[in-house]
């Protein structure tokens, strides 16, 4: 099957493809989402790309189990579940017409890309990074979501590990990134942890804070050069930020897809039709959740 695709100016077709660690909420998100977008009467599907996703909170449209699972490879191919994760990548990727042929057979034309959590697939290998290529040059407009858990603000060094991680996915894939750090309504569980206010967190001020509040956790100071080289690394790359998520909100579902929107152009080149009161009311909503967040980290949630 050929991959070409003519590029349809009126009808284009936009995606976004959710990544980050196990436990960060990309399936929960991925069927929030999903619920959200449909209000607003857009025409979307959820593609599961995770192999070992038993545990699906949507109905998947199109799901790479029908073609591979970790189960295969591990019992047939004798690999452990990392290894067996990696072979189902690279098979879809043998076999990506697989995905072409579902994703043209789809009367949607906006795709919400469920993928695996290891880490590895988006910061040292290149199956995903080539098939999303492949994608846009058949026309899909496409975005990475990266989620983690806003838990890892709690200590500077886990903070430093979230920024190192997303800039690498970033580079990796060479695709359009919103940053997410999920589970916002959790936050104010770990409060009294946080060495900083969440504007910090979600614009990335000046790391110079950070690394001195990394230098000055126990253990951490023979480690004080590797620190300064990792900070001034993310510094001159000046490419990380954050948006928070609280996937059980409409409003922080609606700031949040504002942002993907611009990411990967769907703002610019498609038009929905929604109840104007509708989103204005979400809209209000957003400006005063997001008032809270920067006034107070213990919102009302």
């Amino acid at each position: 099957m050929s991959l070409n695709r003519n590029l349809d100016v009126k009808n284009p077709l936009y995606g976004q493809l959710v990544v980050g660690p196990p436990g960060s909420g990309k399936t929960t998100y991925c069927s929030k989402m999903l619920d959200f977008l449909k209000q607003l009467d857009r025409k979307v599907e959820v593609v599961n790309l995770d192999p070992a996703n038993d545990g699906m909170e949507y109905h998947e449209d199109i799901d790479i189990m029908k073609l591979i699972t970790v189960d295969d490879a591990m019992n047939h191919l004798g690999l452990g579940p990392n290894g067996a994760l990696i072979y189902c990548m690279e098979y879809l990727e043998t076999n990506f017409e697989f995905l072409v042929k579902q994703l043209k057979a789809s009367k949607s034309n906006y795709f919400i890309f469920d993928c695996p959590g290891q880490v590895e697939l988006y910061t040292n290998h290149n199956s995903m990074t080539r098939m999303f290529s492949k994608l846009e040059s058949m026309g899909y407009h496409l975005c990475v979501v990266h989620l983690v858990d806003s838990h890892y603000c709690s200590e500077p060094g886990k903070f430093i590990s979230t920024l190192f991680l997303s800039l690498n996915t970033m580079l990796q894939m060479a695709l359009p990134q919103v940053n997410v750090l999920s589970k916002a309504d959790m936050l104010k569980q770990f409060q009294s942890k946080l060495a900083f206010g969440m504007d910090f967190y979600t614009e990335v001020l000046d790391l110079q804070f950070l690394l001195d509040a990394l230098d000055a956790t126990p253990g951490m100071t023979k480690y004080q050069k590797l620190n300064a080289a990792i900070v001034s690394l993310i510094e001159d790359y000046s490419l990380v930020s954050f948006h928070l998520l609280d996937a059980n909100r409409t409003e922080s579902l609606l700031r949040l897809k504002n942002a993907i929107d611009k990411a990967n152009g769907f703002i610019y080149g498609a038009g929905e039709e929604v109840s104007v009161n509708s989103l204005l009311a979400c809209a209000v909503g957003a400006e005063m959740e997001s008032e809270r967040m920067e006034r107070n980290i213990d919102m009302h949630m």
